[in-house]
């Protein structure tokens, strides 16, 4: 591991004051065609395994056990969506692109951090004509983790406009101090038993507030910092298919911090709050020679 890789990608001055002035970023072009290739094929694989997780049903009776509205199907024709978190912990295409793609000297330049250590990746596909918005939400809501320097990268396999379901992000949301509750991620209801205030429903309402999105093709990547806000319209279209790959980085000053009532891993048993995020189930990827 070491610093020649970032060679290999083109990451300005410019763009690392972008992220960390709006909180996001888009690179365009940063994502060569055999990682897309790879990743693709094995996201295929996952969709016809047993392990693929329908969201659509299973995030929409997780919501209503808890007391939300949610959509229902309107038809054959309804899209899904799909999402399920860490295959790069049981498939190797995911294991590689988490740890030794572009992505990864990426999270460094822009993170300005000496090493870098992989929190986890999730896979996000909304076929055409999914209903579910993404609820606006912060990402470190959900980790277990805290520091300035942590970030996910969001990696489109197909062509993404706002009617495909492309993020939104609240320019500058990073910044705010409000520790805000994780959320059931297709509907603004909070997790029960976390602390915080509930994010706003920027779907509805943005006043006072830019946001910021961006049209995708497949080898751009946008990258948000953990606090920035942001969500997702459904997908609109009725042929165009929405597949992503997001995986997520630590840098040097994130420490294993523990949040009341979000999820936890399996290694989260074996650490202790205050740690440096260096478990094998959260491993170095890169660090500065």
């Amino acid at each position: 591991m070491g610093g020649e890789s970032f060679s290999a990608v083109n990451v300005s001055d410019e763009d690392v004051a972008t992220f960390w002035r709006d909180g996001a970023v888009c690179l365009r072009g940063v994502i060569p065609q055999s990682w897309r290739d790879s990743v693709a094929e094995a996201l295929e694989d996952w969709l016809r395994s047993p392990d693929c997780l329908d969201f659509t049903a299973y995030g929409g009776e997780i919501a209503r056990q808890a007391g939300a509205e949610v959509l229902t199907d309107i038809g054959e024709r309804r899209g899904r969506f799909y999402s399920g978190t860490d295959h790069w912990q049981t498939r190797p295409a995911f294991r590689d692109l988490a740890q030794l793609s572009p992505l990864v000297p990426i999270a460094a330049r822009l993170l300005r951090s000496r090493k870098i250590n992989l929190y986890e990746d999730s896979i996000l596909v909304k076929e055409p004509g999914t209903l579910e918005k993404t609820a606006f939400h912060q990402d470190i809501a959900y980790f277990h983790a805290e520091g300035h320097q942590i970030c996910t990268t969001w990696m489109p396999l197909d062509p993404v406009t706002v009617e495909t379901g492309a993020l939104k992000f609240i320019r500058g949301s990073h910044l705010w101090k409000t520790q805000y509750r994780p959320n059931f991620f297709i509907t603004e209801l909070a997790m029960p038993d976390t602390e915080g205030e509930n994010v706003p429903n920027f779907h509805k309402d943005r006043r006072g507030h830019e946001v910021v999105s961006f049209a995708t093709e497949p080898g751009d990547i946008t990258v948000h910092h953990a606090r920035t806000i942001h969500g997702a319209d459904g997908n609109a279209s009725t042929h165009i298919r929405r597949r992503a790959i997001s995986v997520r980085y630590c840098g040097d000053d994130a420490r294993y911090y523990f949040r009341k009532g979000a999820p936890r891993k399996p290694h989260h048993e074996e650490v202790r709050q205050g740690d440096l995020m260096d478990h094998p189930a959260c491993p170095i990827v890169w660090q500065a020679d």
